[in-house]
């Protein structure tokens, strides 16, 4: 038996996803201002949880970075600690 026959009873295909990106890098955006909480709530779930790396597509450094802008951004009171639906 010949490695080409080979048949499968589903198809092998793999779904391709678009590749995620750093929106900072991509835009060239050095500095995150914490006092613009439109911008912040777009890292924010619902609950007002900070969204992980994996979902926002964010680098590590980025990803950094805008978690100290919310930090601040909630002890001056600009963002809700915790909330029902923020968006």
């Amino acid at each position: 038996m010949a490695k080409t026959d080979i048949k499968y009873l589903t198809s092998n295909r793999v779904e391709v996803r678009p590749k995620k990106y750093c929106r900072f890098k991509k835009m060239g955006i050095h500095y995150i201002d914490y006092k613009d909480p439109e911008f912040l709530k777009r890292f924010l779930n619902e609950q007002g949880k900070i969204l992980p790396r994996r979902i926002t597509g964010n680098s590590m450094k980025f990803q950094r970075k805008v978690a100290v802008a919310i930090k601040k951004a909630r002890q001056m009171a600009i963002l809700p600690f915790v909330t029902d639906l923020l968006k």
